[in-house]
């Protein structure tokens, strides 16, 4: 079974503000902004994964996937297993 939304959000912005080094905020942009590349999204996957104890399938996501708060929140909902 997977986290409510709200620990999603939790950890959404938990690591997305580890990987960028900044506080982020509700609605702020974070891969068409610039502020984390393709390679950071691999990396905010990561850190997902370990705070909400899911599996996130990586080979049909895209970057624009994670461009916000709650698109992360969505695409975790949509595509993340429980871990065993």
């Amino acid at each position: 079974m997977l986290p409510p939304s709200a620990t999603i959000r939790n950890a959404a912005r938990e690591a997305a503000s580890e990987v960028t080094r900044k506080s982020i905020t509700e609605g702020q942009r974070l891969v068409s902004s610039g502020l984390i590349d393709s390679l950071s999204v691999l990396k905010l996957i990561s850190l997902l994964e370990k705070k909400l104890h899911v599996t996130i399938p990586p080979d049909t996501l895209q970057p624009e996937d994670f461009d916000d708060l709650d698109l992360i929140v969505e695409t975790v909902e949509r595509v993340a297993k429980p871990t065993a």
